[in-house]
Formats: structure tokens, C-alpha cells, sequence
């Protein structure tokens, strides 16, 4: 018999996958087992896309241990756990015009090829992280440009920079 867990504990940085495919992936096959997002990047970054996804919560990993705990418990119990730099996230995100900032309207591939693109990695270094073509991440690069309404990897950088986009110089597929 397969023993399917209740709640999983998930790292969005992964070698060779997101964190937000896991999550999807595990959404379709098991949509009973309550997820619990856990990551080194700020809730900005990556928490609304996760609970979108179907994560039941995120956490940094520098939460305390019984704030871990406490997640934990209310993930199995059936609810939603909601730091409260989530609550005001979401909130700031629902007065939002979606069309206020041209990343918010990149998928989640997209968004992490974006992100990728910022710490300066090239399109044969974004494949092999993502386990794409270069022809695909291209084609990301492509849409993303497009979407952003810029011409150029430099004037995506300067986007992220000046929106506080990159998650500190590391490396997203790196677990700390």
C-alpha cells in the first residue's frame, strides 16, 4: 500500500527544479497532503506565487522553531497559515492594479528565468538549472521582454534592482 504523507515540508530551492513545479507536480498527484513552503528568499519574493500554487503556507527559514511548529499543526488541522508579512503582502497585492508592475504578469517559469537573468547567469547556465533548452530559455527571455516591455538583459537587470527583486545575489536552485 502507498503511504501518501499529511503535510510535506518544502525547500522552493531545489537543484535542477522550483520549487513552484514541485509544488504543482505534488498538487496534481496528491491535492490531499497539506504543503508548507519553506525558503531562504523573503515572502516578497516568492510566498504569493507558492500559496497560489497551492502551498497551505510559507515560512523563512529563519523562522523559530515553534513558529515552524505552529505552521505545522495548522496545516494538518485543514487551515491556511499566514505569517503576518504574508497577511499584509496579500493585502497589498489585492489593492494592487495587477497591471502596476510588469512582473507580476510573468508566469512562475518566467519569473524565475527573470530572476536568473538578474544574478547575471547565462542562457546555457539557466537551461542546465532548469533542465530546459537554450532554445526554451530563450523563449522565456523572449516573453519576459516582450511582457516588460524592455529591450534588453541590462534593462532587466536595472528593473530588478530597482523593484528589489533579486533574492540577494544567490543562487535560487541553491538550498542554504
Amino acid at each position: 500500500m502507498k503511504q501518501v504523507p499529511d503535510v510535506l515540508l518544502l525547500d522552493i530551492s531545489l537543484p535542477g527544479r522550483s520549487g513552484l513545479e514541485v509544488l504543482k507536480q505534488i498538487q496534481s498527484m496528491y491535492p490531499q497532503v497539506a504543503v508548507l513552503a519553506l525558503s531562504m528568499y523573503p515572502e516578497d519574493q516568492f510566498a504569493i506565487r507558492m500559496v497560489k500554487a497551492g502551498a497551505r503556507g510559507y515560512l523563512h527559514k529563519d523562522s523559530a522553531p515553534h513558529v515552524l511548529e505552529d505552521a505545522m499543526r495548522t496545516i494538518v488541522s485543514g487551515k491556511q497559515y499566514i505569517s503576518a508579512e504574508l497577511t499584509r503582502l496579500m493585502i497589498a497585492e489585492m489593492a494592487k492594479d495587477d497591471n502596476d508592475l510588469p512582473h507580476k504578469n510573468l508566469s512562475d517559469r518566467e519569473y524565475e528565468v527573470l530572476l536568473f537573468i538578474g544574478e547575471g547567469k547565462s542562457m546555457t547556465d539557466i537551461a542546465a538549472q532548469l533542465s530546459l533548452s537554450i532554445k526554451t530559455v530563450s523563449t522565456y527571455r523572449s516573453r519576459i521582454l516582450e511582457k516588460m516591455r524592455l529591450k534588453s538583459n541590462s534593462d532587466l537587470v536595472k528593473y530588478i534592482l530597482l523593484h528589489d527583486l533579486s533574492p540577494g545575489g544567490a543562487d535560487p536552485a541553491q538550498s542554504s
